[in-house]
């Protein structure tokens, strides 16, 4: 998770990527000094912990309230202000109750079905294993109308002033903010992530939104002075139609990094979710419309691979997004040359995190379990490889393993849940096919690394571990050269700052990095030397709206969030003016 979860809310503890990684609950801690939402009546502040909120009955037999898209149990009931196909979940209400029913394309402003839908999928429920529908991937038709309808609104959006469209995503950041909860609940049912969690990403997204309304209206060139009176001057333009294909770990949040500033500076976007967690993007589309974008500016189609090469190859197209694997984000880099189309690749990472002799151990530990099992360990920039100085190893090790195996794994719904579901059976056993290949190699597993079922029976098909410590491992071994993606830390023992600053930097990823220890000088000269888009010193996995976020070498380039996010959103146009005579030499 790309923020860290607020201390007072977790009591101090942390108590297709693979599938389509194609594709970070309270407030993070980066993001600290900006208000969650007044409560409203019958709902209590994002800000306050409680084991229930109260739900809102509908005042009105309002269409949607009648056709709901997703069934939910008698004690469930609807959001009436903003007429949405989602109920509202009360904190007491239970996995395995929902059902997908309307479609999960939107163009020009509603859902609809793909015109040329084909490939009907399944969507699944991590914490329960429970199908709970399916949904119609997108054909060539259906994209080049997705695009049409986006160049449509393109003309309309970019035609606007900066402070229009700065109310606009301020209108929508204030719709999720009242809309929190339902979010927060969709995130965890279709994605496996706890509530806790989910509440964090929804924050980050509305945070999102409102930082680049912030930065909508302050967009600007340069003035240069030429001689004799003339000038010169730069102006930033909008590219057009972007594509934002997104992630499963993140699914709403991802949908926000990339589509609010994208909006900002002017630009429509077709944005593809994952397969695997292809609902809650529909409400970012839902939001967008009730907020006042021209219908057609944010547009959602769902589908695999080729849906996604149809994206990446319309004409049309003016640039792509993309977060997930490394296969498939050269696969994406490629079919987007053909047209010569900007990228930006957020991709995998294999990140260091290196734990110094003179480090406070009891924040080295809370770093490392950080930096590998939020989100069940299904995050991109995770530290995954710790390098522990020796002279520390038995006690840093010691308090992991005993940290690590008091994490409450289970139910997601359920408020002192900190491990959920993994995203797939699929993803599942593979994460546990890296543990078992890592024993082979001599690894010892010294705690978790296998199936967890919970007692609850409506969740013994569900896609649960335990959250995995492997010691005695070397550089060389699969489960420390490759991403595993999931809840697995490898603990590798170094001597010299040199030594582990070579080691570091041995891979072909370069996403994060991190380190831990009280001197200052050694902390910013290891940072410096780590070959990485992302450094934390004596924290992890923080990662605020306002700052660039992005990765070195394999990991991808370009960059999201921060003002650099809106170079790669924009253009830039040089204009030269005269102000005498033209002189020639002919």
């Amino acid at each position: 998770m790309r923020a860290l979860l607020q201390r007072e809310a977790c009591g101090g503890e942390l108590g297709e990527k693979r599938g389509c990684r194609s594709q970070d609950a309270g407030r993070g801690r980066a993001q600290r000094g900006r208000c969650a939402a007044p409560p409203r009546p019958g709902l209590r502040s994002p800000g306050v912990k409680s084991s229930r909120a109260a739900a809102l009955s509908c005042s009105r037999a309002c269409s949607c309230c009648l056709a709901p898209w997703m069934l939910p149990r008698p004690s469930l009931s609807l959001l009436p202000r903003f007429c949405s196909f989602l109920p509202i979940a009360t904190m007491s209400s239970k996995t395995s109750t929902f059902h997908l029913q309307q479609p999960l394309n939107y163009r020009a402003g509603a859902r609809i079905q793909p015109v040329d839908g084909s490939h009907n999928e399944e969507v699944y429920e991590p914490a329960t294993g429970r199908v709970m529908g399916k949904f119609l991937f997108s054909g060539e038709k259906e994209v080049d109308l997705a695009v049409q309808s986006a160049k449509a609104a393109f003309k309309i959006w970019s035609q606007k002033s900066g402070m229009e469209r700065s109310r606009v995503l301020l209108e929508a950041a204030r719709i999720i903010r009242e809309r929190r909860e339902e979010i927060a609940t969709m995130e965890t049912i279709n994605n496996g992530k706890s509530i806790f969690e989910a509440r964090v990403d929804v924050d980050i997204s509305w945070q999102c939104l409102e930082y680049y309304a912030g930065l909508a209206g302050a967009i600007a060139g340069q003035h240069v002075q030429l001689p004799g009176g003339s000038f010169a001057y730069t102006r930033r333009e909008a590219l057009g139609v972007c594509v934002g294909i997104g992630a499963w770990n993140y699914p709403f949040q991802i949908a926000c990094w990339k589509s609010a500033p994208a909006l900002a500076c002017g630009n429509a976007m077709i944005y593809k979710p994952s397969p695997l967690t292809p609902i809650s993007v529909v409400l970012l589309a839902e939001i967008f419309t009730q907020a006042g974008v021209p219908n057609g500016l944010f547009n959602v189609v769902q589908g695999g691979a080729a849906t996604g090469q149809f994206l990446c190859q319309h004409r049309d197209v003016a640039k792509v997004s993309f977060t997930g694997s490394v296969p498939t984000g050269i696969k994406i880099m490629e079919m987007s040359a053909k047209g010569i189309k900007p990228v930006t690749l957020e991709l995998g990472g294999k990140s260091p995190l290196i734990i110094f002799s003179d480090s406070v151990l009891e924040n080295a530990v809370n770093g490392a379990l950080m930096a590998n099992f939020l989100t069940q360990g299904e995050v991109c920039c995770n530290g995954t490889r710790v390098f522990v100085q020796r002279e520390i190893l038995e006690a840093f090790t010691e308090e992991v393993v005993k940290r690590t195996q008091k994490i409450k794994i289970g139910d997601p719904l359920l408020e002192d849940t900190r491990m959920g579901a993994l995203i797939s059976r699929s993803h599942l056993e593979r994460v546990l096919g890296f543990i078992s290949q890592a024993k082979e190699q001599g690894a010892k597993v010294l705690c978790g690394g296998e199936l967890y079922v919970p007692d609850d029976l409506k969740l013994k098909n569900g896609y649960y571990m335990r959250p995995c410590v492997l010691g005695d491992c070397r550089d060389d071994m699969t489960c420390v050269k490759e991403e595993i993606f999931g809840p697995v830390m490898s603990i590798l023992p170094f001597d010299t700052e040199e030594e582990v600053l070579e080691r570091a930097n041995n891979t072909t990823f370069g996403l994060a990095g991190g380190v831990f220890t009280r001197d200052i000088q050694r902390a910013h000269r290891v940072v410096a030397a780590l070959q990485a888009g992302m450094c934390f010193i004596n924290n992890y996995n923080i990662s605020p709206v306002e700052l660039p976020f992005g990765g070195y070498k394999m990991s991808g380039f370009g960059r999201e969030n921060g003002r650099a996010a809106m170079e790669y959103y924009s253009q830039l146009k040089t204009v030269c003016v005269e102000m005498g005579d033209v002189e020639s030499v002919f």
